[in-house]
């Protein structure tokens, strides 16, 4: 008895599967052929994130927005007469004072919060649609935004320390008493009462 029951099972079992399959046989395919088909992203998509590094001030807000620290950021303070980038202002017409020698993005520990967007001052760092950019070392995932070479950096580095060692000089120059010629007089000598009595 218990061998027909299975057989039993076995079959209707299968026929209900191949019911199932006939059924999706014939409807409308639902999946896209990724790559070459990809779905309209949403207008409010978090995905990679990109800096536009002319309307930078370096003013660091965004890392500190960060709450996993994944934005390095360094400056260097420009001398007067230097210009910083291309015009030394951003887009918006904003002075640029620093020189933003490092912008790092560690993508390996973003989260897509979108934290960093909103206290930007000049509105240089957003949310692109970019979402394919895997790498097969973490090291891969580091991206620099700043435009500076490393003999730039340096020469910024030396150009501001030059600066500072000019401007120490001044303080200290001024802080110096001003040497004028002091008229030093004798000293007034009053007669002695043996004196006066003798005129």
């Amino acid at each position: 008895m218990k061998y027909f029951k299975h057989i039993y099972q076995a079959i209707s079992t299968i026929l209900i599967g191949m019911g199932i399959t006939f059924r999706h046989l014939f409807q409308k395919s639902v999946t896209i052929q990724y790559p070459e088909v990809r779905l309209q992203l949403p207008e409010r998509e978090r995905n990679r994130i990109f800096v536009n590094i002319d309307d930078c001030i370096g003013c660091d807000q965004c890392a500190r927005a960060c709450p996993v620290s994944c934005i390095t950021i360094e400056t260097i303070k420009a001398v007067p007469g230097d210009i910083v980038g291309k015009t030394g202002v951003t887009s918006q017409g904003k002075k640029k004072s620093l020189f933003v020698s490092k912008f790092e993005i560690d993508f390996g520990k973003c989260c897509f919060c979108q934290l960093c967007v909103f206290p930007c001052p000049t509105e240089c760092i957003y949310m692109t649609d970019v979402f394919e950019y895997s790498s097969y070392s973490r090291d891969g995932l580091i991206y620099q935004f700043s435009d500076m070479t490393p003999e730039m950096v340096e020469e910024k580095k030396k150009k501001l320390e030059e600066y500072n060692i000019e401007q120490a000089k001044k303080k200290e120059a001024a802080a110096k008493p001003a040497g004028k010629p002091v008229n030093i007089q004798p000293p007034e000598v009053k007669p002695s009462e043996g004196e006066n009595k003798a005129q």
